[in-house]
This record gives structure tokens, C-alpha cells and sequence, in this order.
């Protein structure tokens, strides 16, 4: 069975409440359950985790590299756009990775649209809301699978 984990960054415990324009009104809840729901059917093992804390997401990108997980996936949320440390821990990874967002972040603010992440990714999801996790786990599946 392939291992995935999905990282969920700052603020994220909040979707469902903050700013429903941008982000939907579905909770974290729903969205690792489609995830989940998606990753059984693909015969997935996926790792759901959610922090608001810099260290313990960088903490997790280390464990994905220990304990050899095939595939990655995250929203780091604002991190994403200054984060030296989550882009320097993600190019430690030897497995895919694959960056979201819920909202198209190339049509918002000028500081969205500069990714420190994306460099260690194999691409980017932005802009689908909550489809857009099931679009990447899709994809992700499907890159693994061909390049192993």
C-alpha cells in the first residue's frame, strides 16, 4: 500500500468559518474525509495533519523523509509565500510533492503569487477550492504509479 501525507498549514483548522469567498464553507473535517474517502478506493494509506505551529509542519516534512513515504502533499497557506524552512525541508524529500490551494492564488494579492514551496513540487493545484485535494490526490496516485 502506498503512504501519502497531507499537510495542512496555518489557519486551515479554520475553513468552514474564514472567508467563505476564497475558501468555501466546507471544514477540515470534509476535506480529509474526500481525501480519505478517494485514497481507499486507490489503495492509499493517507497521513492527515494540520498545525499552526512553523516547526511541527517542518517536523512532519522530516518524517515523511524517514519514514519513506511515497508522496506528499500540502497547503502550507501563508507559509507558502516565505517559508525558506518548509521549502528547504521539502527538497529534502525523495517522493513527489504536490502544492494546493484552495483559492487561485496567481489572481490575488502580489505577495501570493511568489511560492516558496513550488521549487520542490512536481506542481501546483490552485484555484479548484476543496476539488481541488481530490485533483492532487489523483494526480499524486498517478505520478507515483508511473514513475516507480
Amino acid at each position: 500500500m502506498k503512504k501519502v501525507m497531507l499537510l495542512h498549514g496555518v489557519n486551515h483548522n479554520m475553513f468552514g468559518k474564514r472567508d467563505p469567498k476564497q475558501y468555501g464553507t466546507i471544514t477540515l473535517d470534509g476535506i480529509n474525509k474526500k481525501v480519505d474517502d478517494l485514497a481507499k478506493e486507490l489503495d492509499i494509506e493517507v497521513t492527515n495533519f494540520q498545525t499552526n505551529n512553523e516547526g511541527e509542519f517542518v517536523d512532519k516534512i522530516h518524517e515523511a523523509y524517514l519514514e519513506g513515504y511515497d508522496g506528499v502533499m500540502l497547503n502550507a497557506g501563508a507559509w507558502t509565500h516565505y517559508s525558506h524552512a518548509i521549502g528547504d525541508a521539502l527538497r529534502m524529500l525523495e517522493c513527489p510533492v504536490i502544492e494546493l490551494h484552495m483559492s487561485n492564488v496567481h489572481a490575488r494579492e502580489e505577495f501570493r503569487k511568489e511560492s516558496k514551496t513550488a521549487p520542490a513540487c512536481i506542481g501546483q493545484m490552485c484555484g479548484f477550492g476543496e476539488k481541488g485535494y481530490v485533483l492532487a490526490m489523483e494526480a499524486l496516485e498517478d505520478y507515483i504509479t508511473k514513475n516507480k
